[in-house]
C-alpha cells in the first residue's frame, strides 16, 4: 500500500489522574528522522518511542510533540528532617549560653531552616507512566499512518493518469517515426528531380541517404525502453508493495534519460513538441515521487 511521507496525528489519553498528548507532523525526507520534544521526566522512554514509531513509519521527517499532566493531589509530599531540626535547636542553645541572648526560637522560624521540611517528589511507576504513555502514541501514530495512507491512495490515482498519458505520447513518437522518414524520402527524391530536371535519378543512392537519416533519427529502442520503465512504475504502484518510494525514484531517473535521448534525435517538429510534453509529465512525476514513503 502506497504511503505519503505527509501526514498528521493527534491522540489524548487520560489515564487515571495523568494526562498524555502526543501530537506528530510528517513530511519528506530521505530516512526516518524522528524528532521528539517531551518533558524531561519522560526522556527515558526515548528509546522505546522510537522503536515504537519505526513499526509503522519507515521513512520522512517526524515531529512528536509530547505533554503531560500528573493530575492527582499526590505529586509530591512533605518530608521533616527530625535530625536536623534538633542540630539547629542544640545549636542555639549554645549560642544563648555563650553570649547571653534571648533564644526566641519559634516553630515557625525553625521549619523554615533550610533542609528542615522539603517537598519530595513521589516515585514515579515507570511501566504504570509507559502504559498511559504508549496509548496516547499509538492513538497518534494510528492516525498519522491513517492521512499518509489517503494521502498516499490520491498520489498513486494521480500518478497513474500521468503514466497512461506519457503512454499516449510515447505511442505517437512511436508511430510517427516511420512517416519521418517515409517524408523526407518523397522531400529528398522532389529536391533531386528538381536540381537535375531530366536526369535519371540514382536510386540506390537515394535509399543510401535515406538509410542514414532514418538510423540518425532512430528511436526504436529508447522508445521500447521508455514504454517498459512507464509500465513498470504502473505496476509498482497498482501493487501491494510498501516502501516503494527510492524504487520509483530510480525508474524515473530512467525513463527521465530516455526521454532525453530521444528529444535529442528528434528532426521533427510533431516528435520535438511530444518529447517536450513528455519531459515535463515525467517531472511532474519525480517530484510527487519524493513524496512517497
Amino acid at each position: 500500500m502506497i504511503k505519503s511521507m505527509t501526514g498528521f496525528g493527534r491522540c489524548e489519553i487520560v489515564d487515571g489522574d495523568r494526562k498524555f498528548t502526543v501530537e506528530m507532523k510528517g513530511v519528506n525526507h530521505r530516512y526516518l528522522d524522528a524528532n521528539i520534544r517531551m518533558p524531561k521526566k519522560l526522556n527515558f522512554f526515548e528509546s522505546a518511542i522510537r522503536n515504537l514509531l519505526k513499526q509503522s513509519v519507515h521513512r520522512g521527517k517526524v515531529d512528536i510533540f509530547i505533554t503531560y499532566e500528573d493530575m492527582s493531589e499526590s505529586q509530591v509530599s512533605l518530608k521533616y528532617n527530625e535530625v536536623l531540626a534538633g542540630e539547629y535547636l542544640s545549636y542555639l542553645k549554645k549560642i544563648e549560653e555563650k553570649f547571653s541572648l534571648e533564644n526566641d526560637i519559634r516553630v515557625s522560624t525553625l521549619s523554615r531552616y533550610p533542609e528542615v521540611l522539603t517537598m519530595e517528589e513521589q516515585p514515579i511507576d515507570e511501566e504504570e507512566l509507559w502504559n498511559g504513555l504508549k496509548k496516547a502514541l499509538d492513538g497518534a501514530i494510528r492516525q498519522f499512518v491513517e492521512t499518509r495512507t489517503i494521502e498516499g491512495e490520491n498520489l498513486k490515482n494521480d500518478l497513474v493518469s500521468k503514466l497512461d498519458g506519457m503512454l499516449k505520447l510515447v505511442e505517437f513518437i512511436e508511430e510517427r517515426s516511420p512517416q519521418i522518414v517515409a517524408e523526407y524520402r518523397a522531400k529528398l527524391e522532389d529536391k533531386v528531380k528538381e536540381l537535375l530536371e531530366d536526369t535519371q535519378i540514382d536510386e540506390n543512392r537515394i535509399a543510401a541517404e535515406v538509410v542514414i537519416f532514418a538510423d540518425k533519427i532512430c528511436t526504436d529502442e529508447e522508445v521500447v525502453r521508455l514504454k517498459s520503465h512507464i509500465v513498470h512504475m504502473k505496476e509498482t504502484l497498482l501493487s501491494d508493495e510498501s516502501g516503494i518510494g527510492r524504487k520509483l525514484d530510480f525508474i524515473a531517473q530512467e525513463m527521465n534519460r530516455e526521454a532525453n535521448t530521444i528529444l535529442s534525435k528528434a528532426n521533427d517538429l510533431e516528435v520535438s513538441n511530444n518529447g517536450i510534453e513528455l519531459k515535463t509529465e515525467i517531472e511532474k512525476v519525480r517530484e510527487q515521487i519524493q513524496n512517497i514513503e
